[in-house]
């Protein structure tokens, strides 16, 4: 496995520690770590800025889907500064998971966050 590759497993792992923290001290935390102080987050649904925009965008996340967690769905590929990866919001009671998508992040040297850009392949009705 190259240091790139290590490179984007890391800066995914990191991606999803923040998504998977609770409370608004642990997801501040885990988003400094993961994502530079101007780094942006845009999907479908959201475009923000800073870590203060993210850590509200997985907040609400949160709050729309209690009892869920975000998990990587398949293998993390990249070149230079970018990185892809999808993902499944999975319930941790039953399995279900009625959100999946994909991201493309790209890196700073540092490996950490410069900006995501998220899209939505399943989305449960009315969400």
């Amino acid at each position: 496995m190259s240091a790139n590759t290590n490179r984007y497993e890391n800066a995914a792992a990191r991606y999803f520690e923040a998504w998977n923290a609770t409370g608004p001290a642990a997801i501040g935390k885990a988003v400094a770590a993961a994502w530079t102080a101007d780094g942006g987050y845009t999907d479908p649904l959201a475009e923000v800025r800073g870590h203060e925009g993210i850590a509200a965008v997985i907040a609400a996340a949160h709050e729309q889907f209690p009892g869920f967690v975000f998990r990587p769905l398949g293998a993390v590929d990249g070149h230079h500064d970018t990185a892809r990866f999808g993902w499944e919001l999975v319930h941790e009671a039953d399995g279900s998971a009625p959100v999946a998508g994909f991201d493309v992040v790209t890196l700073d040297e540092e490996g950490r966050i410069r900006q995501v850009l998220g899209f939505l392949d399943r989305v449960p009705a009315g969400a």
